[in-house]
């Protein structure tokens, strides 16, 4: 009975024995990976923090210098500064996995895959997306500047990437989407420092023409605010049913248009009263015939 308790007690301590060899060498053949495996740990951490580092220098270093230029849009630098920020830390990332083993070809394919499929799915948000960036890039108008666009006439309020906020004359909200506005025709009514002022007045055919034409010269050249140069243009411009069309081309400053348009058309008619110079308007005549 005794033989048989140590013998129980010997193959106890020998299965023990082998169980604390076997943990030992999984802790060292572990060890031994760690220790192998560590170098492209610590060298993986190094590129993450630096890529990071230097991504989010380089989206600084963008910014400040599209603002330097003075030329870009914030709005079209802060979307160019941060897509070439997430760009890097896109390059980083996969950069890492290759450090660490991982086929970083395959990952590419997916991120190419699902970039495809987001693209399809967004494909009109990203073409007024890239209709902005061409539009700030570009400025073929600025915000406060009068433009007819996509079928809108109003002052610009707002460029976006995706929008651009006009308000009407009566100061109606509009959003228009830039690609509308892109793939039609821009009509800038301040896109040049002055404009010319066109009007058309009529006169009666008894009328001395060249008195209309005299009396008209000499309101234009009372108004200070019409130019000298380019020179004022006052010509017969047409005979119409009723009336012969006396043409007067004004230039003057961009924000003198319309003040110049309503004073010199009020001064021009209350000449022509004053003066005795009619200007007719149509007029019928009605023939009776009488029964026999």
């Amino acid at each position: 009975m005794q033989d048989a308790t140590q013998d129980t007690t010997a193959a106890g301590n020998g299965q023990a024995g082998e169980e604390i060899e076997f943990t030992a060498a999984f802790f060292q053949g572990l060890a031994q990976k760690a220790a192998a495996f560590l170098p492209s740990v610590i060298g993986a951490l190094i590129v993450l923090i630096i890529g990071l580092w230097i991504a989010g220098r380089v989206k600084k270093l963008v910014q400040s210098a599209f603002s330097r230029t003075g030329r870009v849009d914030a709005t079209l630098a802060g979307f160019l500064s941060s897509l070439i920020h997430y760009g890097l830390i896109v390059l980083v990332i996969i950069t890492t996995l290759g450090i660490f083993g991982v086929p970083t070809t395959s990952f590419a394919a997916v991120i190419g895959a699902a970039g495809l499929a987001i693209g399809l799915a967004l494909q009109g948000t990203l073409g007024h997306v890239a209709s902005g960036v061409m539009m700030l890039g570009f400025r073929p108008f600025d915000v406060g500047d009068f433009v007819e666009a996509a079928g809108v006439m109003g002052t610009v309020k707002h460029i976006g990437l995706f929008t651009t906020e006009m308000a009407t004359v009566d100061n109606k909200k509009i959003i228009v989407p830039n690609g509308n506005i892109f793939d039609d025709v821009i009509t800038n009514f301040a896109g040049y420092p002055t404009r010319r002022v066109d009007f058309t007045f009529g006169v009666s055919y008894g009328d001395d023409l060249n008195k209309a034409m005299d009396l008209i010269k000499s309101e234009v050249e009372k108004d200070e605010r019409a130019k000298s140069d380019p020179e004022p243009v006052i010509a017969v411009d047409s005979l119409g049913d009723s009336s012969v069309n006396i043409i007067c081309r004004v230039w003057v400053e961009r924000a003198d248009y319309f003040p110049v348009k309503w004073a010199l058309t009020k001064a021009v008619k209350e000449r022509f009263d004053a003066e005795g110079v009619s200007i007719p308007f149509p007029c019928r005549s009605l023939y009776m015939e009488q029964a026999a």
